[in-house]
């Protein structure tokens, strides 16, 4: 009862906490740049403890928050022209000393570090720094506007989709979805989460200003689901990999940084790709 407890006062501060950030732009920057920081210190940390593997912890977590900063500076902006993109310069240099250096340090397996150094960059810092690509977007004058409900959408439909097929699992799953990683998932349970979604995307249509029409947003709901159904059990596999239960401890009664993300981690660029895909048609 009292881990219940606990539980339900970390995710309702968890949530208010997310849906607060996208209420103004330097709230949501401040936020997930400590979001990012965290999860990749989390993740090399889970990693360093294999055996022959080596990560620089504190660069590659400077390196991908600021890597978040850049792609803010780079999305919220659209008069810096080529000349704004120099900000990824400092990123570069830091990611070819991270490299560089294993000449050096004479570790036991430098492609082992070399691969988990990267592996942070690619499934923490990058999916994260897309978020500046879903919370701005330029106006039909040009500008740049701070996009609330886009981003915000995201981690919605991932939350109702756990919500329902966590509801209609237990009611009537009966198959499983991916024994071998993540037993308690049905397929019933993830259709009904699916279910939930449309749901919301139908209602997140309803309060939209005409940025996308309601196929779009059912479409979008989708492929939320799709993905991060797929980032959940990616990083339950990781974590199978690694023999750890919960990746950390930093959120009482829901584990890590990763615990709480994995779904993100690939709904956030799959949600940028559909969405940049629609633009093209």
């Amino acid at each position: 009862m009292k881990n219940l407890i606990v539980r339900t006062i970390t995710g309702i501060i968890f949530v208010a906490a997310i849906v607060a950030s996208f209420l103004r732009p330097d709230a949501m920057v401040l936020l997930f740049s400590i979001v990012t920081g965290m999860t990749i210190w989390e993740f090399t940390g889970l990693v360093n403890q294999r055996p022959g593997v080596t990560v620089n912890r504190f660069i590659s977590t400077v390196a991908g928050v600021y890597f978040f900063f850049a792609m803010t500076y780079f999305c919220s902006d659209l008069y810096g022209g080529a000349a704004k993109s120099v900000v990824f310069i400092p990123y570069l240099v830091t990611i070819i000393y991270l490299l560089v250096a294993e000449l050096y340090l004479k570790q036991e397996d430098p492609i082992n570090d070399w691969a988990y150094t990267m592996l942070a960059q690619m499934y923490i810092a990058l999916p994260f720094s897309l978020l500046n690509v879903l919370a701005f977007t330029a106006t039909p004058g040009g500008q740049v506007a701070f996009n609330t409900l886009l981003p915000l959408s995201i981690f919605v439909f991932l939350w109702v989709n756990d919500t329902g097929a966590y509801c209609v699992g237990s009611l009537i799953g009966r198959h499983k979805l991916f024994p071998r990683i993540s037993p308690a998932k049905s397929w019933e349970g993830s259709i009904g989460g699916a279910v939930f979604v449309l749901g919301a995307a139908w209602l997140a249509s309803y309060y939209d200003d005409g940025m996308l029409t309601l196929p779009a947003w059912l479409g979008l709901g989708l492929v939320v689901v799709l993905f991060g159904t797929w980032g959940d059990l990616v990083e339950s596999l990781m974590k199978r990999t690694l023999g750890v239960k919960d990746s950390g401890n930093i959120l009482p009664g829901h584990g890590g940084m990763l615990d709480r993300f994995d779904s993100s981690l690939m709904a956030i660029p799959a949600a940028v790709v559909y969405l940049y895909t629609l633009s093209l048609f």
